[in-house]
Parts: C-alpha cells; sequence; structure tokens
C-alpha cells in the first residue's frame, strides 16, 4: 500500500477531534461570556447612569449646580424648555419621568455599541483560536504518536538478520512506552525463537546426514568386491542399528513436532499410574546398569493427554537411568503439590548449561554414537509436553558433593 494521504492519517483524525473540541470549547465559552454581559450590561449602565445623573431635569442646568452632560453631549432628544426647577421633588433614587427617558436612552444606545463591539472582538479573537486550535492540535497529534511512527519504521525494518535491533523508546512513563517496551521483549523472545529454530534445523540436518553417511560407506567399503559372508553379516546388523538411529531421530523429532502444537485430545489422567508404568518399563534397564530405581507416587490427576504424558515420564525416568554412575540412584516423585519430580545421581552439571539442556540435540558431552545413545531430544520433548499441559518444566543441578546429576521437576 502506499503512503497514507494527510487526510487519511491517524495524525489528521486525531487533529480534528482536538481541534473540534477546542473549537467547541472556545465556541461555548465566548457565548457563555456575551449571554452573560448582555444580560448585565443594561443595568450596570443604568446603574452609572443613574449615579452619575442629578436629580434634576437632564436637558439643561439646575440653578446653583453645574450641567451634569458635557458641552455637545447628544442626549437624543428634542432641545428642552428653559431650565426651571423640577415641578415635584425627588426623593430616594426615583428620577423624574423624563429624566428616566433620558437614562433609558443613554443605557440602550451604550448597551448596543458595547455588544457590537464586544460581539466583534469576540468572533476575531474566536478565528484566531480556530487557527491557533488547528495548529496546536496538529503538533499535540504528532507528538503523540511519534511512538507509533517509531515502532512502524522499525517493525517494517526488521528481518532475520536484524531481530536484534530494539526500539528503546526514550519517553515518559505511559501507555505509549509500555507498547514500546512490549515490542521489545516481542522482539526478544522471537529472537530466541527463531535463533532455536535455526539451531534446531542445523542440528536435526547434522544428526541425519551422520546415519545416511555411515550406512554409504558400509555399502561402499564393507559390501565391495566380493565380500565373505561375515562380511555380509557384520554390514547387515550396521545398517540394521544405524537405521534403528535414524528411526529413533525421525520419530522423536515428529513427536516434538506434535508436542508443539498443543493437545487435540484432553481427558483425565492418573499421573501417578503412569509414573509407576514407566518405572516399571524401565527397572530391567536400571538393575543392568546397577542403578537403584526408587518410585514414590501418591494419587495424582491432571487433564491431559495420556499418551503424550506417559512419553513424558518415560524420557524423564530414561535420561536419569542413562546419564547416571554405577551404583547411583534414580528418584521418582508423583503427586499433589509436587507434580512430576525425577532426581538422579551422575555426572556433574555446570549450572550454566542446565537451561541449554532443555533444548533439541543438546548433551552433556558431545555424541560418540555407541550403542543405545539418544539422540539429544528427551528434555526438550518433555518441555514441549509440558507447555502443551500448561505446565513448566524446570532443572536443577546437584553439587558434586551430592552426587552430581539433575533434579527435573515438571509443575502442573
Amino acid at each position: 500500500m502506499g503512503r497514507l494521504l494527510p487526510f487519511h492519517s491517524e495524525r489528521a483524525r486525531l487533529t480534528a477531534l482536538y481541534a473540534a473540541l477546542l473549537v467547541l470549547a472556545g465556541s461555548l465559552l465566548t457565548g457563555v461570556v456575551y449571554v452573560l454581559v448582555q444580560e448585565g450590561m443594561y443595568s450596570s449602565i443604568r446603574m452609572a447612569v443613574t449615579t452619575a445623573v442629578p436629580a434634576q431635569r437632564l436637558d439643561g442646568t439646575t440653578p446653583g449646580l453645574p450641567s451634569p452632560w458635557p458641552t455637545g453631549f447628544p442626549t437624543g432628544l428634542p432641545s428642552a424648555a428653559p431650565a426651571s426647577p423640577l415641578p415635584t421633588p425627588v426623593t430616594g433614587d426615583v428620577l423624574p419621568t423624563e429624566a428616566l427617558a433620558i437614562t433609558r436612552t443613554v443605557s440602550d444606545a451604550a448597551e448596543s455599541a458595547a455588544l457590537d463591539r464586544l460581539l466583534t472582538v469576540s468572533v476575531a479573537v474566536l478565528l484566531c483560536y480556530v487557527v491557533l486550535s488547528v495548529a496546536l492540535a496538529w503538533w499535540t497529534a504528532g507528538r503523540v504518536l511519534r511512538p507509533i511512527a517509531v515502532i512502524t519504521d522499525t517493525a517494517r525494518r526488521l528481518s532475520g538478520e536484524n531481530l536484534h535491533e530494539r526500539i528503546a523508546l526514550d519517553a515518559p512513563p505511559g501507555e505509549l512506552k509500555r507498547l514500546a517496551d512490549t515490542f521489545d521483549a516481542m522482539l526478544g523472545r522471537m529472537e530466541r525463537l527463531v535463533s532455536a529454530q535455526q539451531r534446531f534445523a542445523a542440528n536435526a540436518a547434522h544428526e541425519l546426514r551422520t546415519p545416511l553417511a555411515v550406512q554409504r560407506a558400509a555399502v561402499e567399503i564393507g559390501l565391495a568386491g566380493d565380500p565373505p559372508p561375515e562380511r555380509v553379516a557384520r554390514m547387515r546388523a550396521k545398517l540394521i542399528e544405524v537405521a534403528e538411529g535414524s528411526e529413533r531421530i525421525i520419530e522423536g523429532l515428529l513427536l516434538l513436532a506434535a508436542s508443539e502444537q498443543g493437545l487435540k485430545e484432553r481427558g483425565t489422567v492418573a499421573v501417578d499410574e503412569l509414573t509407576r508404568r514407566a518405572a516399571a518399563a524401565l527397572a530391567d534397564e536400571a538393575a543392568a546398569r546397577d542403578v537403584t530405581l526408587d518410585v514414590r507416587a501418591l494419587p495424582l490427576a491432571v487433564e491431559g493427554d495420556p499418551v503424550l504424558l506417559e512419553r513424558l515420564l518415560h524420557n524423564l525416568v530414561a535420561n536419569a537411568v542413562r546419564h547416571n554412575v554405577p551404583h547411583g540412584r534414580v528418584e521418582v516423585r508423583a503427586g499433589p503439590g509436587i507434580g512430576i519430580e525425577v532426581s538422579n545421581t551422575g555426572p556433574v552439571v555446570p549450572p550454566d548449561t542446565v537451561p541449554l539442556l532443555f533444548e533439541p540435540f543438546r548433551r552433556l558431552n558431545e555424541r560418540t554414537h555407541t550403542p543405545g545413545e539418544g539422540a539429544g531430544l528427551g528434555l526438550s520433548i518433555v518441555d514441549a509436553i509440558a507447555r502443551a499441559h500448561g505446565a513448566t518444566a524446570t532443572a536443577s543441578a546437584h553439587p558434586e558433593g551430592e552426587g552430581g546429576g539433575l533434579t527435573v521437576r515438571v509443575a502442573f
């Protein structure tokens, strides 16, 4: 889309809104002032004139007193008769009839002239106020929308190569500042996700390429020429072993992808029963590795997918058994307030390495491609399944004095 026309922009709309409110307020204020002045002007002028006019005839002078009107003052009345005392005395604030008529005429003329002048000045001031309001509204709208423009420009400029950029809006606390900070936090999460996806793709390609290279080498070298039956049997076993490893990797990737998509089916799952079942399935392997397996499961039911939760428990117990030491131990706990907790002895894990173990293909040590070695997807699958069930998976390393190893917790 092209650039928005000025009158189709949010700034123009805000300017129109602000200007309309300011002009409306100015018009109402001008109208109220005019009405109030009009209501009280006549009585004010009459009071002033009555106070200034003596209680005699207003077209002449009273004997012994100076004339109250300046020379040539237009009274709007014809010349009166020669000065003579008023026929009746004036008491209090009451003026004679002729004086009242002159006072009313002067008051009306003064009121009309003052109101006309007030109206003219008010309209001129209101027009200047309208122009100033539009300019002020345009400037204010620009200041208000400046952070939005910064966010828009940053979002337009972002790509997979510069997700490290941030808005870092320098503004006082407020809604737009919180919006910019939220956008920065979102960019941080996106950067981590993109980096994780890139590492995942690279590691998956490496993990799948290695078995294919082994298979190709076995076929080209082991079966070259006219190999004896013994070599063919060895190559056959090797190819089957590599194929099974590739199958495990692909199965793990599919399970990880399915877990990332969330749950398709939900039901009440007895976690304690799944815990005992997973431990029983790995009891023989634990005995073969000289690892003591201790299980304590209290009744615990959660809403979720039983197949995925069983795989979560299997991965946790299997990792604890396989990444252990001779005469080691594995403790499996499940129950209310605990969730699922699997603790094992084993190699000492550096604390800064623990969070990385939940990433796909991450291992404590480099892969040796020995039989039975995992693909490095166990804890990443655990984390994905936990998030699909609204749970959190965390791990903590044991110091060397406590036998090393990890404690992994899944809190529902």
